[in-house]
């Protein structure tokens, strides 16, 4: 699953779960449950393994790489296996294959809302929102009969968002979206197609902020070829992330979303309650999210990215840095 999937999703039908975990195309997590494909060295000590999941993507396979070292420097014998989408890791999650999991709550939220609910719940009754402590209340009420536990949030988020060109912005004195529908400037933006009818894109756009969007350029959402079309000048507006780490390189700036048109996708662990809802991984897992901001995730993306860093290497690096991890 692609990270422009996992946002635009906001998995309005849980489909799939019934698709054998050999779709995946890799290692059985039985298998990595009891050590056979582990991205982590084992380590760490006598509390037990827990196998941690990652969604395939920089940022999803950075923070499993950071939850599995915190984890194993609190202890436990830690492993990272890759399932590359939510339908096939979320059931996983359930049955204890795997027992960690980095998420984003109102993602999540609605993904467990459509399987708990009907597919049509995200659309007709959503229980995510920009409130994040609501969203994570949501999450939780829906988790925690499927033997899920949502451990709390932090700051960092990774949610949908607008940028524009440094220049543009500098020439019309545009800090946020609101500034934006203030200048009655028409933008044409470059995102995936189905911004023309989603909530959180060309409508939104228009009905909370009174933007003018003049049409949609079907590049895709955040792909070098939607900010090549604003560093240009051919787009204005490109939908992207709050953690792309490729802005700098267009020239690009985000627009703050001020009046909160995004649901909120703080970064949170959610666990198997049985498996590992035990107070110490809670409180390993704690310290790493009350350390992690978003500008951190940034960074941790971009040297995963643009410096070809290894996600183990960059997250040992941050860990020690934060005093979370000691020095080897």
């Amino acid at each position: 699953m692609s990270k422009s999937t996992r946002i635009l999703g906001a998995t309005l039908g849980a489909v799939a779960l019934t698709v054998s975990l050999a779709a995946c195309g890799g290692e059985s997590l039985e298998k990595s449950k009891d050590g056979g494909s582990a991205s982590a060295p084992a380590g760490g000590g006598g509390k037990g393994r827990l196998v941690v999941g990652a969604a395939g993507f920089t940022e999803s396979n950075v923070l499993a790489e950071l939850y599995a070292q915190v984890l194993r420097g609190a202890g436990y014998d830690t492993s990272v296996t890759t399932v590359n989408n939510r339908e096939l890791y979320e059931p996983s999650l359930e049955k204890g294959e795997i027992d960690v999991v980095p998420e984003y709550a109102a993602t999540l939220a609605e993904f467990l809302n459509a399987k708990v609910n009907g597919p049509n719940a995200p659309k007709e009754k959503p229980v995510a929102s920009s409130d994040a402590a609501a969203t994570v209340a949501a999450l939780e009420k829906l988790a925690a009969p499927l033997g899920l536990k949502a451990l709390p949030a932090g700051s960092a988020v990774d949610q949908n968002a607008f940028a524009v060109s440094r220049e543009f912005a500098q020439k019309n004195n545009l800090k946020s979206l609101s500034d934006l529908g203030k200048s009655g400037l028409k933008v044409k933006i470059a995102a995936g197609d189905e911004c023309a009818v989603r909530p959180f894109c060309a409508p939104g756009l228009e009905k909370t902020y009174g933007i003018a969007v003049s049409g949609i350029d079907p590049k895709g959402v955040g792909t070098p070829q939607a900010k090549q079309a604003v560093k240009d000048g051919v787009d204005q507006l490109v939908l992207t992330t709050t953690t792309d780490a490729t802005l700098d390189a267009y020239g690009l700036v985000l627009l703050e979303d001020d009046k909160k048109l995004q649901n909120a996708d703080n970064v949170l662990p959610v666990v198997n309650a049985k498996d590992a809802g035990a107070p110490e991984v809670a409180a390993a897992l704690d310290g790493l999210t009350k350390a992690l901001t978003t500008a951190d995730l940034v960074e941790l993306n971009r040297k995963v990215d643009a410096e070809r860093a290894k996600p183990a290497d960059v997250a040992k690096a941050y860990l020690e840095s934060k005093g979370l991890l000691k020095k080897q």
